[in-house]
């Protein structure tokens, strides 16, 4: 009889330095030596786990298992487990092999074809399951117990970090890992955050910008190629501020677990907490769900920030005389027609440069410039001391909040409470609302922390932002709307202008003697409309 012989370990570090694979072929050959059987295929599965079908060589061998005619009339594994350890996995793929005429024999666990050989692969299969479970239960908590202690659990580290051994040996002898920050990789994430926030000189890249560049630059994801996604990855990862959490994700579903399990492992930071706050603002400003994708990448100057002053729509792009002519029109008199807006479509080219020149000759002059910052400064001290009351309240209540999360801590620890679903959920409740805290109080912090700025620095600024507004062609003038102009309302021929006024006085205080004006970076909860400065276009 024709056979097959599969043998698996369930990781490569297994395959390459356990004699697990070796002895388990050995003794497979020699008990079909015995038994007088012919080995036509072996399958050899190195570094797969016995609980899902997710194995490459597995379903190879199934599916030449299941062909007509099959190769061989027998698969031999040295345990049931070898093949299957979910139990319903196990009887579904077995009666695959069967309708094949194609049976599995264990030659450590062998039984009859009647039906008490049927009972007890079942048994076998349910103990396996159970045995898989426990064991991945303790090695959870083993993992656990050593990210609590500062050390890496053997997973690819995070693009930047590399593990290096410590000091502390583990329980078979091996030095545990930690890890550290990688010089070269480490160079292309702190590179990533600044083109995200900066740019090249033509204001902030986006993520597939910033794919292309890294790759035209010959700069590789481990000997990859950057993709938007791993740029994103990045972008997003908290650990570049010294904060990786273990025990985040399900292994099969890939679901997030409950904060609750989360286990916080401190390393080196490669980010400041600042620049990654700042690239957290910009995504979310530029989130689909809050922006739509056009106005991302749509070339034209207003999108998204012009309306219609007479009904309140937001103005979209119209074409006339076969694509000679483009305007901005009321999306309502779009729709509707005339009956529900009577405002007027606006020539695109005359209401990009009449903004640009408003923007540029009579906003963004020394004088005016001045008159909003000295107005911002009266309003933030007008707030000061209301503001000062709020932190320390809420400084009270997230000490409050710390004492309670350590309060149930503890009750767990002790066993005085079960570590139920009811006590998940009031965990999350309290870290969610620490999180709202935090982030209350580090805006009344911006607030109070708005920059020196002197005189010279902002007749520096209106001059250099006017070279930059009248230059069209660099993309700096709609990156720099989208960050400091609120939106744009048009009434036939007047536009009145809503600016970010805590945004201006930033954009002033980074400005420097002898450097031009760059976009101005996203600072996480900046304040919206803080002042309304109006201009006409006409």
């Amino acid at each position: 009889m024709a056979v097959a012989l599969y043998a698996r370990v369930s990781t490569v570090k297994q395959a390459d330095k356990d004699l697990s694979i070796p002895d388990q072929l050995r003794q497979m050959q020699e008990w079909c030596k015995g038994h007088g059987y012919l080995i036509g295929e072996t399958y050899i599965e190195a570094g797969a786990s016995a609980t899902d079908d997710r194995r490459p060589v597995f379903q190879e061998m199934i599916a030449e298992a299941t062909k007509t005619p099959a190769p061989f009339e027998a698969i031999i594994v040295h345990s049931l487990s070898r093949f299957f350890r979910d139990s319903l996995e196990f009887a579904l793929y077995e009666r695959k092999l069967k309708r094949a005429g194609v049976k599995l024999v264990s030659i450590t666990q062998q039984t009859s074809d009647d039906p008490s050989g049927e009972m007890a692969r079942k048994i076998f299969s349910i103990f396996d399951e159970y045995q898989s479970k426990e064991n991945g239960k303790h090695t959870l908590r083993a993992m656990k117990e050593n990210a609590r202690q500062g050390f890496w659990n053997g997973s690819r580290p995070p693009f930047g970090y590399k593990t290096i051994e410590a000091e502390k040996l583990g329980n078979k002898g091996k030095r545990k890992q930690q890890l550290a920050i990688d010089p070269a990789e480490s160079a292309v994430v702190r590179q990533i955050f600044d083109l995200y926030l900066n740019g090249k000189g033509h204001g902030p890249m986006g993520t597939k910008q910033i794919a292309s560049y890294l790759n035209e630059a010959g700069r590789k994801h481990r000997n990859a190629s950057w993709t938007r996604s791993r740029v994103h990855e990045v972008l997003s990862n908290a650990t570049y501020v010294g904060d990786y959490y273990f025990n985040r994700m399900e292994n099969k579903s890939r679901r997030l677990k409950p904060e609750s399990e989360w286990i916080l492992l401190k390393v080196d930071p490669i980010i400041d907490v600042q620049t990654f706050q700042e690239v957290k603002g910009r995504k979310a400003s530029r989130a689909f769900d809050q922006v739509p994708s056009r106005t991302l990448t749509s070339e034209t100057l207003l999108t998204g920030m012009i309306k219609c002053g007479c009904c309140g729509a937001g103005m979209t792009t119209a074409t006339g005389k076969g694509g000679q002519y483009r305007y901005y029109k009321c999306n309502t008199r779009i729709a509707k027609h005339i009956q529900q807006c009577s405002n007027p479509a606006v020539p695109m080219d005359k209401m990009d440069t009449a903004v640009l020149d408003a923007l540029a000759d009579k906003l963004f002059t020394p004088d005016r410039v001045k008159q909003i910052l000295a107005r911002l400064q009266t309003q933030i001290k007008a707030t000061q001391a209301k503001d000062e009351q709020g932190v320390k309240a809420l400084q009270v209540e997230l000490s409050e909040l710390q004492q309670a999360s350590e309060r149930l801590f503890e009750a767990v620890e002790k066993g005085i409470l079960p570590l139920d679903e009811l006590l998940q959920q009031r965990s999350r409740r309290l870290q969610t609302r620490r999180q709202e805290v935090l982030t209350e109080i580090a805006s009344h912090k911006r607030r109070a922390d708005m920059p020196a700025i002197r005189p010279r620095q902002v007749e520096l600024f209106c001059k250099a932002l006017k070279e930059k507004l009248h230059d069209r062609d660099s993309g700096f003038a709609k990156a720099y709307l989208r960050q400091i102009i609120g939106e744009i309302r048009v009434t036939g021929n007047e536009a009145v202008v809503t600016g970010n006024s805590l945004a201006l006085a930033m954009a002033v205080a980074d400005t420097k003697k002898g450097t031009s004006v760059e976009v101005p970076k996203s600072v996480f909860g900046w304040l919206p409309d803080l002042g309304s400065n109006q201009g006409p276009t006409d």
